[in-house]
């Protein structure tokens, strides 16, 4: 257990570094240096998420070595914040071949199709964590980055959408929108307006199946937790929505408000919510510690949302003060969750100290 608390702190210093350098690419002078605002999405993606998600999947694997993977995430983070544009981006790459080593050796033990979808992601990071090693451009690699957080999200919804027993023909929809993406993806280095209209049209048909047939449909009419998590869910399936059709409409996005727009919608809107609902889930099985839930959640995750959508009407208007403001409450609504989690599992564990002690008093 112990090992996997520093593990977890170095997505965290990626994640409050991407932060600084998302802000710092908005304008907002933190005193940083200003290179740090290109590494916002390798810090953000590469980094934290990769450390946090291949993380959770040593942990359900139980594997000693599979450690070693969120190790390889973290520490490339750590040499990229440091300057390395060489040793933290293969540090990076590594790991995203060791996450799909992971998946790997999850499909010898259970040959499932939502494992397969996940593992995809994993593929998606390895190539675009390759082509920034090899100098591609950001906006080249985006498409590949987002496609892992998308994939791995999709994967775990799928997972837990057999609940409902839909029919095989649901699952075959499925799995034809994410082949529709990797089509997509195939393009990106060979045509890319194409690549960016197909994208779009399958995230737009993604979020549509997850509306449909996604149990928090049915879960956002329950109460506590179960409806915190439903709500962070259908959401993020919304903004999804948004992110597909400002991609499909626009086709390729390099660079300006509405590349600005298409990625938030779906990184911060989509991912973040999703991010958001699962964490009181994910923290307990991944740090074997207690987050309790509590009704003042919603204040972060409707600051999140409210914010999103002052910075994309901000984007769209041209409205330069809206975007900055909306960036910088996007990041302090990150920044509250963060606390809100932190605070919640130390209260909760604190009482559940005092029951034992009480117990045996």
């Amino acid at each position: 257990m112990k090992r996997r608390f520093p593990l977890l702190a170095l997505g965290m210093v990626a994640l409050l570094a991407g932060l600084a350098a998302g802000l710092e690419r908005l304008d907002w002078q933190l005193g940083v240096a200003p290179s740090l605002a290109l590494l916002h999405g390798p810090l953000m993606i590469s980094g934290f998420f990769g450390t946090l998600i291949s993380l959770e999947r040593a942990v359900a694997l139980d594997r000693p070595l599979a450690y070693a993977v969120p190790a390889l995430c973290g520490l490339g983070a750590l040499l990229t914040l440091a300057g390395s544009r060489m040793a933290g981006p293969l540090l990076l790459t590594l790991g995203s071949l060791g996450l799909a080593g992971i998946f790997a050796a999850a499909l010898r033990i259970q040959r499932a199709s939502f494992l397969l979808v996940m593992a995809a992601g994993a593929v998606a990071l390895i190539v675009g964590n390759a082509a920034w090693l090899l100098g591609q451009p950001v906006p080249a690699v985006v498409p590949w980055w987002m496609a892992f957080l998308v994939l791995t999200i999709a994967g775990e919804r799928l997972e837990l959408s057999r609940m409902l027993l839909h029919g095989a023909r649901v699952e075959h929809q499925f799995l034809g929108i994410v082949g529709l993406y990797g089509l997509s993806l195939l393009l990106t280095f060979i045509h890319p307006p194409l690549a960016w209209h197909l994208t779009g049209a399958a995230l737009i048909l993604l979020a549509l199946w997850l509306l449909r047939y996604d149990v928090a449909r049915h879960t956002v009419r329950q109460s506590g937790l179960t409806r915190f998590i439903a709500w962070c869910l259908l959401l993020g399936y919304g903004w999804l929505v948004v992110g597909g059709l400002v991609m499909l409409v626009r086709g390729q996005l390099v660079a300006g408000p509405w590349y600005d727009a298409a990625l938030h919608a779906v990184l911060v809107g989509f991912v973040f919510s999703m991010v958001f609902g699962h964490a009181p889930i994910i923290f307990p099985s991944v740090l074997g510690v207690p987050v309790a839930w509590r009704p003042f959640f919603y204040g972060h995750l409707v600051l999140l949302h409210a914010a999103l959508l002052v910075r994309l009407v901000g984007d769209v208007a041209g409205l330069l003060l809206w975007r900055r403001w909306g960036g910088l409450l996007n990041a302090l609504a990150i920044l509250i969750f963060l606390g809100v989690t932190v605070g919640t599992t130390w209260v909760e564990q604190r009482r559940r100290r005092k029951q034992t002690f009480d117990t045996y008093a």
